[in-house]
């Protein structure tokens, strides 16, 4: 499986009204230094990808960073329609992240130890 596929395989795993980085993503996607390529994948989405849930995924503070990219007010919107508050200072990581089972993924890099 390809950096890309895993990345689009996590992120179609996070569920309705909760949000996970890029940073996360990379990290489960068996690459923790490639939060700016998960960004990469996710700006490149095609409609052959169907409908991955790019809207889950947010900065490493909570924040909106697709405005860079003109999807930013789209974001907010698909992530408010899932019933995810989102206030001036972004998300509350702690009330809405997410994170899969340890075991989910055989290419995620282990939580240290």
């Amino acid at each position: 499986m390809t950096f890309r596929e895993r990345v689009l395989h996590v992120v179609s795993q996070v569920p309705r009204g909760r949000v996970v980085s890029y940073g996360q993503v990379a990290l489960w996607a068996g690459s923790p230094r490639a939060a700016r390529q998960v960004g990469g994948v996710l700006f490149g989405l095609r409609e052959a990808d169907g409908d991955v849930p790019w809207q889950r995924v947010v900065n490493a503070r909570g924040g909106i960073s697709t405005f860079k990219v003109g999807a930013g007010e789209l974001q907010i919107a698909l992530l408010r329609s899932e019933g995810v508050e989102v206030g001036e200072q972004g998300i509350d990581l702690v009330r809405w992240g997410w994170a899969p089972p340890v075991d989910a993924w055989p290419w995620a890099v282990p939580p240290p130890a």
